[in-house]
Parts: C-alpha cells; structure tokens; sequence
C-alpha cells in the first residue's frame, strides 16, 4: 500500500460522501496494515471507518477558505 489518499478539499466544490468515506477507509487500512481485517477485527476496523469519515467531515466543513491577496 503506497498510494496517498486521494486529496479531497477543494476551491470549486465539496467531496461527496463516498469520497470522505474511501480516504477514510484507505486510511484506517494503512494505519492498521489491513486491507481486510479478520472476522475478530471487522467490527473495530469498521468503527475506526466511521469515526474517520465523521471527523473529516467536520474538518472539510469547517476550514476556512484562502482569500485571494489582494492586488
């Protein structure tokens, strides 16, 4: 695995769901070094899935846009 997660703040237009989703999933597969966890882990690895895609969510909603200097 040495792909980089997909960047996914933009000035034209916010991620869908999916996409915050799949980075988050990308990214809990790095850290963990799973691609697909056991059966004993599937639970914990989902909620690490879930906990990710809600907090960046969070961060995307709120960074603040960079203003344009001024000529």
């Amino acid at each position: 695995m040495c792909r980089s997660i997909k960047v996914l703040r933009s000035a034209d237009s916010q991620p869908d769901e999916s996409e915050v989703r799949a980075a988050a999933l990308q990214f809990v597969r790095k850290i963990s070094g799973y691609r697909h966890p056991s059966q004993v882990n599937t639970a914990v690895f989902e909620a690490a899935v879930e906990e990710i895609t809600a907090v960046s969510r969070t961060l995307l909603a709120s960074l603040l846009q960079r203003q344009p200097a001024a000529s």
